[in-house]
């Protein structure tokens, strides 16, 4: 490998194929001794256009999320890897897996090939697609 990643964001969403990216970013980021954000976006499109239910789902949703995400990071310690942080997020997933590289310095970022919303992919495109066309630097998409 030429470049010596430092900062590592990798996009989980409870897929199969997030779940094999967080493990290659997890080694990559050992490999490199690099900071690994891990990143869960609750895609607001999906969720209630009701306030009273959408405030209502949304603490629901984000609650399951927190919780995932600490498991990944209790996973990654146990593979003696500490240098973790888990952020979660609320909008467009594709969006702000960018904006979030942008704003946060990410030298790579790993994400699944494709995730929960595979449903909407002919209407609103693929986040994979969307993050390599947009994203500041290196993306890796895993199957």
């Amino acid at each position: 490998m030429l470049n010596n990643y430092k900062n590592i964001l990798v996009a989980i969403d409870g897929s199969e194929h997030s779940e094999h990216a967080f493990a290659e970013a997890v080694e990559v980021a050992k490999r490199h001794d690099a900071k690994l954000n891990v990143i869960s976006i609750i895609n607001d499109s999906e969720l209630s256009t009701s306030a009273f239910s959408f405030s209502k789902i949304y603490a629901a949703e984000k609650e399951q999320v927190e919780k995932e995400l600490l498991k990944k990071v209790h996973d990654a310690s146990r593979k003696e890897f500490e240098n973790i942080e888990p952020f979660v997020d609320l909008g467009s997933p594709k969006e702000k897996i960018v904006e979030f590289a942008k704003d946060n310095d990410v030298d790579m970022i790993y994400l699944g090939a494709t995730g929960k919303g595979e449903i909407s992919l002919s209407r609103i495109g693929s986040t994979a697609a969307y993050v390599v066309n947009h994203a500041p630097c290196s993306v890796t998409v895993i199957r």
